[in-house]
């Protein structure tokens, strides 16, 4: 989906959320299985995603890759996130972000970038992010193998 004219003027808040997901997924430039599979469980999970369209997923990664490949593409992104989230899921989009940038048991230096700057456009308060961040670790910790 190159063409600019396709992205709709709006996202609705569940395709907000995925938005965010899949930029912090791809924030390192690769998307990999264990981040990909974090937002399927995410999608099929959570309570916010029940009444969701799940055939918008595709267009909303499109749209996502579309965006970060432009200069000001973050920007325009996050204004479109911004826009459909309303305040009472700007916690949980951050929540969701830490949560496929820790899937994978690593964080690389453009993951935390990203996640700082999510914080820094929902204007989610730093106790309530390291309250996040830690519940994140938590949920994504694995043992060492034998």
């Amino acid at each position: 989906m190159s063409d600019r004219d396709e992205i709709p003027a709006s996202f609705s808040p569940e395709d907000a959320l995925i938005a965010v997901m899949v930029a912090v997924s791809a924030a390192d430039e690769t998307v990999n299985s264990r981040e990909r599979e974090s937002i399927s469980r995410i999608v099929n999970y959570l309570p916010v995603f029940s009444n969701y369209d799940q055939d918008r997923i595709p267009m909303v990664n499109s749209i996502v890759y579309d965006l970060l490949e432009e200069l000001d593409g973050l920007d325009a992104l996050f204004g479109l996130v911004r826009d459909a989230l309303p305040e009472d899921l700007e916690e949980t989009a951050y929540a969701l972000a830490c949560d496929v940038a820790a899937s994978d048991g690593t964080l690389k230096q453009s993951e935390l970038r990203i996640l700082e700057e999510v914080r820094y456009e929902l204007d989610v308060d730093r106790l309530h992010a390291a309250a996040i961040e830690r519940g994140a670790r938590a949920r994504h910790i694995s043992l060492p193998k034998d």
